[in-house]
């Protein structure tokens, strides 16, 4: 019954001592965040000092590997371990083997009978595919273009850049995710080319130690607006001047021509419609000088200007009508005028009248027949 108790006294000593031992081990230092790509390698190690009996790796929660001091404990062969001496002090190295999208998460370092544990994060990521819509591009020379670059299936967004190994006045970019796509971005390049060349797009990540990239080749062709000479170079500034200066007169030129032809065409209008005027005047000014000489020849017109050398004058007698124009010489011929009784008969309207006027019988008057 004694050396009973006595078994069960020495069995608490060493539990004790064990735990007294496995107390005063602890870890220095913890695993560092890391970030891999997928199918990459991803490595963690976890400093402790000596005396430690069980180190243990766990991924999620979850115990992926342990590492005691004979021999690690492979439970997947993803996860594998080394281990070496720094110092006095012992380091485990856990290794994850083809990196798989969901290994992100936390990676914890434990020991066995110690409340204490060292963290880290892993991110993971994913490496999509890098495009230009064509491998080559044929464009006008000085003339503003685009060219797009695509990347599609990255996590995170990669930064997207280009690099212009062509000869450009000009050249902007800019990148913008795809609004109905989280793991893909596109990036925009603005250029104004003047020569051949090539055209690189660029994406980094933090943990692509190479940049992803993706070449096209840019053809220039001439402008076919005729501005270029048959060197291939541009106009010297004094031809563009003389051009300017030419086209300028030649619009002057132009504007003074159109003035001087509608000035000619509103004078001929003028004078046309002064000709026209003056023709009316002239055929209204004949047709009444034709109606006033008819008048005049259907009703005759007295010499008003003759006046009698005698006091004493005969009254006219009248013709017969059918020998008005035979009686005139027959007066003249005889020399004396034909006596008869005064008296006046009244003519015709519509015939000539003849008047004599008598002062002497020797002398003879003139007729005027109108």
């Amino acid at each position: 019954m004694e050396g009973c108790w006595r078994g069960i006294l020495a069995t608490l000593v060493v539990l004790a001592g064990l735990a007294v031992s496995g107390s005063s081990y602890q870890i220095i230092e913890g695993p560092k965040n890391a970030t891999v790509l997928v199918g990459w390698e991803a490595r963690f190690n976890c400093t402790v000092s000596q005396g430690w009996r069980l180190i243990m790796w766990a991924l999620n929660s979850t115990v992926v590997l342990s590492v005691t001091p004979k021999e690690p404990i492979i439970t997947n062969n993803r996860f594998t371990s080394e281990s070496y001496e720094e110092g006095s002090n012992f380091v485990s190295e856990m290794i994850i083997h083809d990196v798989q999208f969901s290994d992100a998460g936390q990676i914890k370092c434990s020991l066995q009978n110690s409340d204490r544990e060292g963290s880290a994060f892993l991110s993971v990521q994913v490496v999509g595919k890098l495009s230009i819509p064509n491998n080559s591009l044929v464009v006008t020379e000085d003339e503003p273009c685009n060219v797009t670059c695509h990347a599609v299936g990255w996590t995170p967004l990669p930064a997207l850049s280009w690099e212009v190994g062509v000869p450009a006045s000009h050249s902007s970019c800019y990148s913008v995710p795809e609004p109905d796509d989280l793991q893909s971005a596109v990036s925009v390049l603005t250029l104004t080319p003047q020569g051949n060349g090539t055209l690189t797009c660029v994406a980094t990540m933090k943990g692509l130690q190479v940049p992803e990239s993706v070449t096209v080749n840019l053809t220039v062709l001439p402008s076919p607006l005729g501005d270029i000479d048959e060197s291939g170079t541009s106009l010297p500034t004094w031809a563009i001047v003389l051009l300017a200066v030419s086209f300028s007169l030649l619009l002057i030129l132009i504007i003074v021509l159109i003035i001087i032809f509608c000035c000619c065409c509103v004078s001929g209008r003028e004078k046309k419609e002064s000709d026209y005027q003056s023709e009316i005047r002239k055929s209204a000014n004949v047709k009444t000088n034709k109606e006033t000489l008819e008048t005049k020849l259907k009703n005759g017109n007295e010499n008003y200007g003759y006046r009698s050398d005698e006091p004493k004058t005969t009254k006219a007698a009248s013709l017969p009508p059918k020998s008005n124009e035979s009686s005139v010489p027959e007066e003249r011929s005889s020399g004396h005028p034909h006596q008869g009784p005064d008296h006046h008969r009244p003519a015709s309207s519509s015939r000539p009248h003849v008047t004599f006027y008598t002062a002497s019988p020797k002398k003879v008057r003139n007729v005027t027949l109108v």
